[in-house]
């Protein structure tokens, strides 16, 4: 167990180091959903009015409705940013050396999963405090209640990107799969629009973005930050971690996945 525990705290450091020396990318995962609160709200605040819908108890402004969807903005890019290391890392070599490691690939994978995970939940809550100074507030203990929702939710979506990775075999490859991913993943949602004003405008989109495992994330956090919890959202969202992470150990595998031809 001592040995399981010094690689999960090690992987887990690793992430943090890259992190603390790549300001820059702290910068750019708070400009994105910054700019959808304070720029993109105001235009479709008055287009997008909102009715009663839970979780929410009375009349809310767009601002209030789109945090929980900029959260998960947040997680799912920060997973696609750390798939985009272990490409970058399998070219090196780095990749490589750390799956010969003499431990099971599942706990090496995980403990890559739990270091961007924790990565991306201080980034979420990061922005919410920036969010509180333009007074877009929940009740205090709702912080603490959307910590599970998070974790839970940021390890579905960091799964993804790590299934993702193992089918990527050049880094010049994965801005056009993300692309094909990350945005249909966030605007096929509800992440900016409840899915019945999408229903007025097409049944069948509001289908998909009903099947869309990125909804139920957003779901899960938006209830938990008002102290409640989605019972759908929660099991699409773990059932679809579990999905994600098995994908990604048998991408992993060298005698099974599609890493084999790597060597």
């Amino acid at each position: 167990m001592n040995i399981y525990l010094t690689a999960l705290s090690a992987i887990v450091k690793r992430e943090a180091l890259r992190f603390v020396h790549q300001r820059e990318r702290f910068i750019a995962a708070m400009v994105r959903p910054l700019m959808w609160l304070l720029v993109f709200a105001a235009g479709f605040r008055a287009a997008l009015g909102l009715s009663i819908i839970p979780p929410y108890q009375t009349y809310i402004t767009y601002e209030t409705y789109i945090v929980p969807g900029l959260c998960g903005m947040i997680l799912l890019f920060n997973g696609m940013q750390s798939s985009l290391s272990l490409v970058y890392d399998r070219e090196m070599g780095s990749m490589r050396l750390l799956l010969t490691a003499p431990l099971p690939r599942w706990w090496l994978l995980f403990s890559k999963l739990c270091g961007s995970t924790a990565i991306s939940i201080l980034q979420v809550y990061t922005f919410l405090g920036v969010a509180a100074l333009f007074d877009i507030t929940v009740e205090p203990w709702g912080y603490v209640a959307a910590l599970p929702a998070l974790l839970i939710a940021g390890l579905m979506l960091g799964a993804l990107g790590l299934a993702l990775s193992s089918f990527i075999k050049q880094l010049e490859n994965f801005a056009g799969v993300m692309n094909f991913v990350i945005f249909p993943m966030f605007f096929l949602s509800s992440a900016l629009y409840p899915l019945w004003k999408m229903a007025e405008s097409s049944p069948l989109l509001r289908d998909i973005c009903a099947v869309n495992p990125f909804t139920h994330v957003v779901e899960l956090i938006r209830f938990a930050l008002y102290l409640r919890l989605e019972p759908l959202a929660l099991l699409w969202t773990v059932l679809a971690l579990v999905a994600f992470m098995l994908l990604a150990i048998w991408g992993y595998d060298p005698e099974r996945g599609m890493t084999r031809r790597k060597g």
